[in-house]
C-alpha cells in the first residue's frame, strides 16, 4: 500500500508452519553476482535520448554538459554499472562518423525509426525523426563517466563495413596523440582514451540488423571481428543472438563458429538475447492487439504478464544447454541487453515519445522477477540492460521538459542494487502456488520467488508475491550462520493499476517493513503484489 507502513506486530501469534517457508542455505554459493546485471539501454527512438538523456548545453533544464542532471543524480544512487549504446534497431543505421566534431557541423540523418506506425503521428518532424547527431559518442562517452558506469556500444553490422568498427574502436580507445582519430578525440575536448571494452557486434541480426540467416551472420561475425584494434584493453565481444528462446537460431551460428574452419577469438565471451513481455493474448482467446495496455487491465492480464516475464528464465536455460554443446568450457555467457514488458501505445507522456508507457506497480514485479532470475543463474548470464532507461518501455524514469520523476522501476532497481558484487545463495521457496482464472480455465503461477546473496555478515533477499489479494505469512531461515538483526523494505500498492505521474511523483513509493526475529528464524508478512528487500546482519 503506498503511503503507509507494514509492520509485524510483536505480538503477533504465528502457525507454525505459517504460510510460506523461505530456506537460505549459506554455504552453497551459486557464483558471483556481476554487477553489469543492473545495467540499462538508451537507443536514439522516441524521447529516450531528445529530451530523456539529452536537454541540451544550453537548455535552463539544470544539466551537466547537455546532459539531464537530475537523471545522472537518480543513476548514482542505483549503482548503473553499464549502459548499451545507440541501439537497438537504430545502431544498424547508424555511422558513428556523423556524432563526433563540432556539433554545430554534424549532419542530419533520418532517424531508423521513422517509418514505425508509432511515428506517423511527428508528421515527419522533430529529432526524433531526423537524427541531429547532437548527441554522439562523445557526449555518451561522457554520460558513463558522469554516472560513473561502463559503456557497451552495438556496432553497425548491417550497413557499415568493418574497417569502420576498426576505425570507431580506435576513435574511442587508442591512447592520446597516439593516431588521427585519437587527435580528434583529443581536439573535442576527450585527449585520454574512452576504454570501451564491450562492443556488440550487430544488433537483431536475425531482423532489423540485416535479415540475416544464422550462416550468413556467423560469416560476418568472423569478419567483423578478425581484427580490432585492443590498444592493452580486455576487449568483450558480444554475439547477435535469437529472438526469445530461438534454439535453431543459436544451434547453427554456434555451429558455423565452432565445426569446420574453427574460429578462435577469445575475445568472443558474450550471446545476446531479446525477450520482450509482449503477448498477452493468451493464446489468441483475447481479441485486439496482443501487447495489452500499460493501465487498463484486468487481474488475469496482470498474472499473464508476469508469466511471460518468467519465460526468462527457461529461454536462459535452454540457450545455456545450446551453447554447452559447442563452447564447452561455457567462456561465453548468454547478455540479455534487451527485456520487460511491451505495450501498445496510448499512455506515452508526449506524442514524441515513440514506444513511450507508464508504468505501473505490475512493472515492478515483473521487473523484479527477472533481476531474481538473474541473480539465480549469475554463472550463466554476465550482463543485463533494461530496455530502456527513460520515456520509453519498462523505463526508470518519465520526463519532459523539465518535469521528470522516477518510475516503480527505480525503486525496484534501488532495492535490489545491494545483490550486486555478492555471492548468490542457493535460496529455497515452500509455498503453494496463486490459483486465478484465466478465460474459463483456472490456472497457476507461483506464489513467491527470489533471490538471495551476501557480502561478508550482510545477507541480501529479495521476494516478489505476485498475489494480488493474499498477504503471505513467511518464516525465513539461514543455515549456517546466527541471526542478529534484520529489517526490511516492501513496494506495493492497494490498486494494482498504481503509478508515479508528474502530479503525484510518489504514489508508489518504498516503505519500511518490520520483521521479527524469533528462534533463529525470521517471521515477515509479504503484502499483496508486493516487492520485499531484507537485509539481515549475519554472525
Amino acid at each position: 500500500m503506498a503511503g503507509a507502513a507494514f509492520a509485524v506486530s510483536g505480538a503477533r501469534g504465528w502457525a507454525k508452519s505459517g504460510d510460506a517457508r523461505i530456506d537460505i542455505l549459506l554455504d552453497e554459493s551459486q557464483g558471483k553476482i556481476s554487477p553489469n546485471l543492473y545495467g540499462q539501454f538508451t537507443e536514439h527512438i522516441g524521447g529516450v535520448i531528445y529530451d530523456g538523456v539529452w536537454v541540451g548545453e544550453r537548455s535552463k533544464i539544470p544539466n551537466r554538459h547537455g546532459i539531464r542532471s537530475e537523471l545522472i543524480d537518480r543513476m548514482k544512487q542505483i549503482h548503473v554499472p553499464i549502459i548499451r549504446w545507440p541501439g537497438g534497431c537504430f545502431a544498424d543505421s547508424y555511422d558513428w562518423k556523423d556524432g563526433i566534431g563540432a556539433p554545430s557541423k554534424r549532419p542530419r540523418r533520418t532517424n531508423f525509426w521513422e517509418v514505425d506506425h508509432d511515428a506517423k503521428r511527428l508528421h515527419e518532424k522533430g529529432p526524433q525523426i531526423f537524427e541531429p547527431n547532437e548527441f554522439g559518442t562523445n557526449e555518451f562517452a561522457r554520460f558513463c563517466r558522469l554516472t560513473e558506469a561502463q559503456p557497451y556500444l552495438a556496432v553497425n553490422l548491417r550497413s557499415l563495413p568493418p574497417l569502420d568498427f576498426d576505425h570507431w574502436v580506435e576513435y574511442c580507445n587508442s591512447p592520446a596523440g597516439s593516431t588521427t582519430l585519437a587527435e580528434m578525440r583529443g581536439s573535442a575536448g576527450f585527449p585520454e582514451p574512452f576504454n570501451v571494452r564491450y562492443w556488440g557486434v550487430g544488433n537483431e541480426s536475425w531482423g532489423c540488423g540485416g535479415n540475416f540467416t544464422p550462416e550468413e551472420y556467423a560469416s560476418e561475425f568472423r569478419r567483423y571481428t578478425t581484427w580490432i584494434p585492443s590498444y592493452g584493453l580486455d576487449l568483450q565481444l558480444i554475439g547477435s543472438g535469437p529472438n526469445d528462446n530461438d534454439i535453431d537460431w543459436t544451434h547453427r551460428f554456434f555451429e558455423q563458429i565452432y565445426s569446420g574452419h574453427a574460429y578462435r577469438n577469445r575475445s568472443f565471451t558474450g550471446w545476446s538475447v531479446h525477450h520482450y513481455a509482449s503477448d498477452l493474448s493468451r493464446g489468441g482467446a483475447r481479441k485486439g492487439d496482443r501487447k495489452g495496455d500499460a493501465l487498463q487491465f484486468e487481474p488475469v492480464d496482470w498474472y499473464e504478464l508476469l508469466r511471460q516475464c518468467d519465460l526468462t528464465e527457461q529461454i536462459i536455460h535452454d540457450q545455456w544447454a545450446a551453447m554447452g554443446q559447442y563452447d564447452t568450457e561455457h567462456r561465453v555467457k548468454l547478455v540479455v541487453d534487451e527485456y520487460g514488458p511491451w505495450y501498445r501505445e496510448g499512455t506515452e507522456l508526449d506524442p514524441t515519445h515513440i514506444f513511450g508507457q507508464q508504468i505501473t506497480v505490475r512493472d515492478a514485479l515483473a521487473t523484479a522477477l527477472t533481476l531474481d532470475i538473474f541473480n539465480r543463474n549469475s554463472e550463466k548470464v554476465s550482463i543485463a540492460t533494461c530496455a530502456q532507461l527513460i520515456n520509453n518501455l519498462n523505463a526508470l524514469f518519465l520526463a519532459h521538459e523539465d518535469r521528470f520523476f522516477a518510475t516503480p522501476n527505480f525503486h525496484v532497481f534501488a532495492m535490489y542494487a545491494a545483490h550486486q558484487g555478492g555471492e548468490a545463495l542457493r535460496t529455497v521457496f515452500s509455498v503453494p502456488d496463486v490459483q486465478y482464472m484465466r478465460d474459463g480455465k483456472s490456472a497457476r503461477f507461483w506464489g513467491l520467488n527470489g533471490s538471495a546473496s551476501r557480502k561478508g555478515s550482510v545477507v541480501t533477499l529479495t521476494v516478489v508475491n505476485p498475489d494480488l489479494s493474499k498477504t503471505t505469512d513467511t518464516r525465513i531461515a539461514l543455515r549456517g550462520a546466527r541471526i542478529i538483526r534484520a529489517d526490511g523494505t516492501v513496494l506495493t500498492a492497494d490498486d494494482m493499476h498504481a503509478h508515479n505521474t508528474f502530479d503525484q511523483p510518489d504514489a508508489v513509493t518504498p516503505e519500511d517493513l518490520a520483521v521479527a526475529v524469533r528462534e533463529e528464524q525470521l517471521n515477515v508478512s509479504l503484502p499483496p503484489a508486493s516487492v520485499t528487500k531484507l537485509t539481515v546482519i549475519v554472525g
